[in-house]
């Protein structure tokens, strides 16, 4: 489950560990961008979303399917429908390496370059905007002249409870 985020200036801050996400919060969110925009806040949309709010790690589409079809069969086209719309909304994140994702119960700024910090132990995965990586990337992007749109960064490795326990 991803972490909230610290907003700080410079570097990625500690996060804390574990956090359970404000599911009233995000729903609240993607019903308002569903409004503003002019769309339908569908139940499949909800079903999906209170799902990934309460997950202990990310899942992917077919899991989220297979979690949803306890009552009648969810076909993964659904719940793709249903992530791009949270995603859109900014309600949802989508960790590349591992075609997943995760609940976010905070917004991101406009261009904000996100660190996604997944544990490769028990799957929880903090976030943290980061304006030193933003620098960094900025400065790469423009050397090769590449335009960022919306940069994310996302680094495998251990948790602090998990490397407690090591």
């Amino acid at each position: 489950m991803s972490g909230r985020s610290t907003h700080g200036t410079e570097g990625v801050h500690e996060q804390p560990e574990h956090v359970h996400h404000d599911a009233g919060t995000i729903l609240a969110r993607a019903r308002a961008f569903a409004v503003a925009n002019g769309l339908p806040f569908t139940s499949m949309r909800e079903r999906v979303l209170v799902l990934l709010s309460h997950a202990s790690k990310p899942l992917t589409a077919y899991e989220i399917a297979e979690r949803l079809s306890e009552t009648k069969k969810v076909q993964a086209v659904q719940v793709y429908r249903a992530l791009d719309f949270l995603q859109e909304a900014g309600c949802v994140h989508r960790l590349s390496s591992r075609a997943s994702y995760f609940a976010c119960d905070h917004e991101h700024g406009e261009g904000e370059t996100v660190v996604f910090m997944v544990c490769n132990h028990c799957g929880n995965v903090q976030e943290a905007p980061s304006d030193l990586v933003a620098r960094g990337l900025q400065g790469a992007a423009k050397a090769t002249g590449f335009r960022s749109i919306h940069p994310i960064v996302e680094i495998e490795g251990e948790c602090a409870q998990c490397s407690e326990l090591t």
